[in-house]
This record gives C-alpha cells, structure tokens and sequence, in this order.
C-alpha cells in the first residue's frame, strides 16, 4: 500500500548565504575572511618588505575574520 506524508511542515529553509564554487557551496565568511587575508598580506608586503610580517598579520587578521562570521553564522542560524 501506498501512502502520502507530508514533509516539512515546519518552517520553510532560509536561503543560503553562500556562493557556490566547484559544486560546493561556501559561507560567504569564509571568503570574506580570505579575501581581508589577501589584502593584509599584499598591504603589509608592500609597508615592510617582510614576507614574515606580512603572512602573519595576514593569517591572523583572516582567522578573525573567519571565527567572527562562524560566531555571527551559528548565532542567526535558526535552532531546532
């Protein structure tokens, strides 16, 4: 026999912040934070000359950037 259910009643899904590369879709935090760890490291590269300084402050400014969104992402995602 067959039956019909209805699925997802509840709340309809939110749309997707994310752009889709490749066939995977990425939060756009994640490269929001990749492209501010690119600017980083080509300002700071250019300012001091030191590729030293410049990859480190362009890790770090790119790990802020990202656990900021991760938070912000997790803190607007709807709970179940």
């Amino acid at each position: 026999m067959t039956t019909v259910e209805r699925a997802g009643v509840g709340n309809p899904p939110r749309p997707s912040t994310g752009i889709d590369i490749a066939g995977t879709v990425w939060p756009l935090f994640k490269l929001e934070a990749l492209a501010v760890g690119f600017l980083v490291l080509a300002i700071a590269l250019l300012l001091t000359g030191s590729a030293q300084t410049a990859v480190l402050g362009g890790a770090a400014a790119a790990t802020l950037v990202w656990v900021g969104g991760q938070l912000r992402h997790r803190r607007e995602a709807p709970r179940a």
